[in-house]
């Protein structure tokens, strides 16, 4: 059994404790903006376009630059989820209702929100289309659509989600069904990839654990059809394509194929790929000098994490400002991301590294040690953070972790 680790005694345990109490929800009174009912502007200084963390944490940011009333955010839901606790919510730890807000509530106050889908980017002549019908232009553009989930390209699925021993932690929808099946369950994990992490010393820690645990872990095996009536799922082996191996499962859980949205792959803004096609150290966009890309949209070459985009959009905020001064971008992003790894109901490991996939932790011991202060940061800290100082555009990434650590210390 893993010792418990200092961090989580003394006046270190007082302060998470202090964040436990502190992180349990509060919707307070809607924020006050010119929502989608109103008459909308047609020209805004700064459009961002998406209302998920990247989108919000901008539009927070850029309000205190030119103004609420000069920004303004195109986005379609209603609700806004705070994904990363999705992982505990599937293992039964977090209710689902922990995860989501009224997106008029974390929208900043007086900035526009124009509820609608954006079905065309024409940066050539500074404007979108949504799907109403509406011509939008802009001075600059912050691209902020997140990552497309495509089920479909998975043969029985998504329609495969109705019978109940199939579930994914990656939609809203589904997240609850794999709740409460660990002490049951002989658990078989398939990838697509050929290693458990891409990060070697968080991949050894894994390894060991999946040994300890008497876990089956089999590489390079890409789910491509799921036949649900049958509980089968269907694997192609990527080492020898055309050979496919059927498995019989009590419950699946699904990881979708990804990749960028429709409306960014069809438009002058993608890459090859299809992503956003954005300097990696500033963010601006590497063709049109206004436009700028944040998070899992981008072709950034590093995980796409919700702490990514905290990192990330302190760097954009100074690459916009100057920008704006028609100064040229000095601030570098060095591919930052963060990927708490659970392991247990009160474990984590707390995997963190750049681009060239080298470890840059935060804290000032192993963090390949599943620990139990780092399982609290992960389910209490981390969802303070985001609602209460990220949203609302004051954290751009661990620095502010380092210090709070330091203060826990004294």
């Amino acid at each position: 059994m893993t010792p418990m680790v200092p961090m989580a005694s003394g006046p270190r345990l007082r302060l998470f404790a202090c964040f436990r109490r502190l992180a349990t929800p509060q919707v307070g009174p809607l924020q006050l903006h010119t929502g989608a009912s109103c008459a909308a502007k047609n020209h805004y200084d700064v459009l961002v376009l998406g209302g998920g963390s990247g989108g919000i944490t901008m539009a927070s940011r850029m309000k205190r630059k030119v103004g609420a009333e000069n920004v303004a955010i195109v986005e379609p839901s209603e609700r806004h989820f705070y994904q990363p606790i999705w992982t505990l919510v599937g293992a039964g730890a977090k209710p689902l209702s922990s995860s989501g807000r009224p997106t008029a509530s974390v929208i900043p106050a007086g900035v526009e929100w124009i509820k609608a889908k954006v079905c065309e980017l024409n940066p050539d002549k500074n404007c979108i289309h949504t799907d109403s019908g509406k011509e939008i232009s802009y001075k600059y553009l912050i691209l902020a659509l997140g990552i497309q989930l495509n089920y479909e390209k998975i043969k029985g699925l998504p329609e495969g989600f109705a019978h109940p021993k199939i579930g994914s932690n990656y939609s809203v929808k589904t997240v609850e069904k794999t709740t409460g099946k660990r002490p049951k369950a002989n658990i078989m994990f398939n990838t697509s990839l050929g290693a458990i992490f891409g990060v070697k010393k968080y991949a050894d820690a894994l390894l060991e654990i999946i040994r300890e645990r008497d876990l089956t872990i089999n590489y390079k095996q890409n789910l491509i059809e799921v036949r649900a009536d049958k509980q089968e799922a269907v694997f192609e082996n990527l080492d020898k394509p055309g050979e496919t191996q059927v498995i019989s499962y009590e419950m699946l859980h699904v990881t979708p194929p990804m990749g960028p949205p429709d409306v960014i792959k069809t438009s002058p803004v993608a890459d090859a790929a299809g992503w956003v096609d954005v300097d990696r150290e500033t963010l601006q966009h590497t063709r049109y000098p206004n436009v700028f890309g944040i998070g899992d949209c981008t072709n950034l070459p590093t995980s796409k994490t919700a702490a990514a985009v905290a990192a990330q959009s302190g760097i954009l905020d100074r690459t916009i400002s100057l920008v704006m001064k028609n100064q040229t971008p000095v601030k570098k992003y060095d591919g930052y991301t963060s990927c708490p790894l659970v392991t247990g109901y009160n474990r984590v490991i707390l995997a963190e590294f750049d681009y060239n996939a080298q470890p840059l932790e935060t804290f000032p011991f192993d963090q390949s040690k599943e620990r139990l202060s780092m399982y609290l940061m992960k389910a209490d800290l981390m969802p303070f953070l985001y609602w209460n100082m990220m949203l609302r555009g004051y954290w751009g990434g661990p620095a502010f972790l380092r210090k709070l650590f330091h203060l826990g210390m004294s």
